[in-house]
């Protein structure tokens, strides 16, 4: 079975910092892509940040750059997501995701839960 686990989550005030985690179980996740996406209440899913298999390469939305920082480690099949100058509207349930060549081949967490207020 595939899972993606992801930890981390937690109450931080505005201008906090917080390191998400993703874990992969069922797959060995040199082998995809890892994007970082969340959502907020009444809001629709977006991408926060992407890494490539390599990890050479790397994306974030407008609002995060600067703050948020995507790494792997391949060994460790882990993904994580370094945030920092924490603000409320990065308030989120912020989900991993593995992707490749197919839908088939795409998994997704079921999310943690990130707030930030004061």
């Amino acid at each position: 079975q595939v899972h993606l686990v992801e930890s981390g989550g937690g109450l931080v005030q505005p201008g906090g910092s917080l390191t998400l985690s993703c874990e992969g179980s069922g797959l060995s996740l040199r082998d995809y892509g890892m994007s970082w996406h969340r959502q907020a209440p009444g809001k629709e899913r977006g991408l926060v940040a992407s890494i490539s298999r390599s990890g050479k390469s790397t994306t974030y939305a407008d609002s995060v750059k600067g703050r948020f920082t995507i790494s792997r480690d391949d060994a460790n099949n882990m993904v994580y997501l370094r945030m920092n100058s924490l603000k409320s509207e990065d308030s989120a349930v912020y989900l991993c995701k593995a992707f490749r060549d197919s839908a088939q081949n795409t998994y997704w967490g079921e999310g943690t839960l990130v707030t930030v207020s004061s």
